[in-house]
């Protein structure tokens, strides 16, 4: 995994298109809180990044247990928007 913060890229108020396109150029899943923004890009823009939209738990442990459980469900992810919701 890498951070915006290990890219250089962090409090730079880089644009969202720049970000999918970093991410598609390195050949990363995104996975991101900024679900709003980064759905309507993915049915805007064909060629683009997989992106892994959720939504907040504080439980950070479970979050990730059910980002890992979904990428394992879908291991191909070429173009994909998966979306993973807090139980609730």
């Amino acid at each position: 995994m890498l951070t915006s913060y290990e890219s250089g890229q962090a409090g730079r108020a880089i644009p969202d298109e720049a970000t999918l396109a970093f991410a598609r150029t390195e050949g990363r899943i995104m996975p991101t809180l900024n679900r709003k923004h980064f759905v309507h890009l993915h049915k805007t823009h064909a060629d683009h990044a997989d992106n892994i939209v959720y939504t907040f738990d504080p439980d950070f442990r479970a979050l990730a247990q059910r980002i890992h459980k979904a990428l394992q469900a879908q291991p191909q992810m070429t173009g994909q928007l998966m979306r993973i919701n807090r139980p609730g």
